[in-house]
């Protein structure tokens, strides 16, 4: 029982320590509001699935900030619309992204797009 309550102690020890260094940063109410939009922005934005990310890396897509803030605006004009699948046609290629979920499930280059359909989309954006 004893040593129950010893590693209780302990837990709320470096929970404690760990709050104490979090305070001694300056600003430290005001920024964390900042930071956690700041994430959240991050995170709302598209996300490569597993199997986009092998693609991107076998066929040579370089992946900017400019293409990704594309992408976002892209899946934002299809939500609006209402699509739930769209493909995502622009100069570096084209992404299938589930907008539900902000997920690019796979993506090809223009070389690739060339007598190839598209099956399971609802939508399609040109950028």
């Amino acid at each position: 029982m004893i040593e129950r309550v010893n590693r209780t102690n302990q837990g709320n020890q470096i929970n404690q320590r760990q709050l104490n260094n979090l305070q001694a940063y300056p600003g430290y109410g005001v920024n964390f509001a900042a930071m956690l939009q700041e994430q959240l922005h991050k995170t709302n934005g598209v996300q490569f699935s597993k199997h986009a990310q092998e693609r991107v890396e076998q066929r040579g897509i370089e992946v900017t900030d400019t293409l990704l803030d594309d992408l976002n605006q892209a899946v934002e004009k299809a939500r609006e619309k209402g699509a739930r699948d769209v493909v995502v046609i622009g100069e570096k290629g084209a992404f299938i992204i589930n907008v539900a979920n902000n997920v690019v499930i796979t993506t090809m280059t223009q070389r690739e797009m060339k007598n190839n359909v598209f099956t399971n989309i609802d939508s399609a954006v040109i950028l």
